[in-house]
């Protein structure tokens, strides 16, 4: 009987590959069978690269026939976020703006990703530069949930995390400003990681806010994510990136090693925090049992001013946002305005068309906070916030080895539930604060809630540049969660609908 390519993991696929029991070539073909069957529903995908796809996995195969060593994501199907370059792809940011822009380079992020082995599926949607939590304000079409198709799969990468939920592709990757790949994990039930600020290269990568944002994987296991961090990491510092850091961890050596002895830190008012539901508080206490029953310590700490991490956030924010996205005026490339008689004219009318309402509202808003007069009153205030959460976390981390904590406050909302911008900015209670000190976090699936159904999930942080440990954990809870221990599974609607290897 054929199995199905979404039943295996990036390693068992990797592994299948090296040892001649199909080749990456069949991979290919299977995943791009799976996107054609899955995803007239799920619309995870902006573009598809076929071509590149099936070029990339020729290669894998020659390779192998020539006895030359494999990469570790050897024919591994993998799909990225519109806002990283693909020479031979669309980078559109799900805007008007940049409907028709072609790559011209390859970001770091998806060089190493491919210089592994990876197969480039295509490129996943996303809220329009990457402003929002629910993939609705893409200037294309939303993305649907795969647990239910009627529902969101958050944001700002919920395509990258609809696309794994729904066994398009084996792996993903996603950017992180404010919450845009844990709650999107959370949402759709995948593992989905943030890592520390500088531990990936953002170069090719369209900046939100610099300061902010990081790239990092989804996976449906911890080991896929773990696999694809090692990737990631490989080759150091980025000389073309600034901020780049060196990051030396390999992020499987110890993924299964015991919690005995080590410090869970659990933040009591961030359980009791508005908005947070009942099914979601008693997965993470569950999360917290499991790790207490494997031999660690729950502490209890205090992030005294986590409270104000979304004001400070959505000032920070836009500030950057406004700064990032001036470079959009219709001249050089992007959308462009005709008929115009004058320069500011074709400037003006080119970016209030080719920007959506929500990417217009936040360079407002980022224009008036930076503005003479205002920007005492607000910026340096937030700056000063960050500096003060970030000497929370520090002391926080001198209890703990990792904070556990939701990954998000509620299950999928369904499209349109939301209409109050300020009601979509508090789905990211409970990751803003992780960017803003610039530290690790994942969120780990925790099975599906009791009263909705639909998946939930725990988010754990730690301190800046101990990401293999946060996987140790994650491991941890996936071993007690996971139906088989190896990972969440597929959304029952799409697995095993196209897809089968030959």
């Amino acid at each position: 009987m054929a199995t199905n390519f979404d039943r295996l993991s990036a390693a068992q696929i990797a592994a299948g590959v090296a040892n001649g029991d199909f080749t990456a070539t069949e991979v290919a073909r299977a995943a791009l069978d799976a996107v054609d069957a899955r995803d007239g529903e799920v619309k995870a995908f902006l573009q598809v690269s076929a071509d590149l796809a099936l070029e990339a996995a020729e290669a894998t195969d020659r390779a192998r026939a020539a006895g030359e060593k494999l990469g570790p994501l050897a024919g591994v199907p993998v799909a990225f976020k519109d806002n990283m370059h693909l020479v031979g792809t669309r980078t559109t940011c799900a805007s008007k703006m940049l409907a028709n822009y072609e790559s011209t380079f390859t970001a770091t992020c998806v060089q190493r990703m491919l210089d592994a082995g990876a197969t480039p599926v295509g490129k996943t949607n996303m809220d329009e530069f990457a402003f929002g939590s629910s993939t609705e304000s893409s200037a294309f079409h939303p993305t649907a949930n795969p647990w239910d198709t009627e529902r969101v799969p958050g944001g700002s990468s919920g395509g990258s995390a609809a696309a794994v939920a729904a066994g398009e592709v084996t792996v993903s990757l996603g950017s992180d400003t404010g919450g845009s790949i844990r709650q999107p994990a959370s949402l759709c039930g995948v593992v989905g990681m943030k890592p520390t600020y500088g531990a990936v290269s953002r170069y090719g990568v369209v900046a939100f806010g610099s300061s902010l944002d990081q790239v990092g994987p989804f996976g449906r296991s911890v080991e896929d994510v773990a696999l694809a961090m090692n990737a990631l990491v490989a080759g150091g510092r980025d000389p073309w990136d600034s901020t780049s850091q060196p990051c030396e961890a390999d992020f499987l050596a110890h993924l299964n090693d015991p919690v005995e002895g080590r410090r869970v830190g659990v933040v009591p008012a961030l359980m009791e925090a508005a908005g947070l539901t009942d099914e979601v508080r008693d997965a993470v206490a569950a999360a917290g049992r499991v790790l207490q029953d494997q031999g660690a310590e729950l502490v209890e700490v205090d992030l005294p001013n986590i409270a104000s991490a979304i004001a400070a956030y959505y000032v920070i924010a836009p500030c950057e946002a406004f700064s990032n996205l001036a470079r959009f005026d219709g001249v050089r490339y992007g959308y462009q305005e005709q008929g115009c008689a004058t320069l500011a004219e074709q400037t003006s009318l080119s970016r209030a068309h080719g920007f959506g309402e929500e990417a217009k509202r936040r360079q407002m808003l980022g224009a008036y906070l930076l503005s003479s007069g205002t920007y005492d009153k607000y910026y340096y205030p937030a700056q000063q916030v960050r500096t003060l959460i970030t000497a929370d976390y520090a002391c926080a981390y001198e209890k703990c080895d990792v904070i556990l904590m939701p990954a998000a406050p509620r299950t999928a909302f369904k499209f349109g539930e939301m209409s109050d911008p300020t009601q979509m900015y508090a789905s990211d209670l409970f990751t803003i604060s992780n960017n803003i000190v610039g530290n690790g976090g994942v969120s780990v699936p925790l099975g599906l809630g009791a009263q909705s159904g639909l998946p939930v999930s725990a988010q754990l942080q730690g301190p800046a540049f101990a990401d293999a440990s946060l996987l140790t954990f994650a491991r941890a809870i996936e071993r007690s969660f996971s139906p088989s221990g190896e990972g969440a599974p597929v959304a029952p609607a799409f697995a095993g609908k196209g897809g089968e290897l030959a």
